[in-house]
């Protein structure tokens, strides 16, 4: 999976406002499905659908705590995220420059060929 699928993804997985509560809650310590209900103010199936989708994307971990699963954040999944986002973010990554460190830009470079064929 190439860098923008993988952004992609993430955007689309965190593109909910309770989803990313949900981040925003687990950082740093784990909670169950009614901890985090309570704490949103939505019911416990809201939460458990959230959190599959979340799990699905590898975002979030399991952990069954006898009759209770408690979820914390996968701290491999974030670090490789942010390492996408911040390559997307990089005002430099990804730029390419023709020999005089001028940025290329495909149309520009189209009008300057039509333009020397012209004289």
């Amino acid at each position: 999976m190439d860098d923008a699928e993988r952004l992609a993804r993430l955007l689309k997985v965190l593109s909910v406002g309770t989803r990313v509560r949900i981040v925003q809650l687990l950082k740093g310590r784990t909670l169950c499905v009614n901890a985090l209900a309570s704490r949103l103010d939505v019911t416990p199936g809201a939460v458990s659908q959230h959190l599959r989708i979340m799990r699905d994307a590898s975002l979030v971990v399991d952990e069954k705590r006898g009759y209770f699963v408690h979820y914390r954040l996968n701290e491999d999944t974030l670090a490789a995220w942010r390492e996408v986002i911040d390559r997307l973010l990089d005002p430099t990554h990804g730029v390419r420059t023709d020999m005089k460190g001028a940025p290329k830009c495909a149309a520009m470079r189209d009008k300057k060929a039509a333009g020397s064929r012209r004289t």
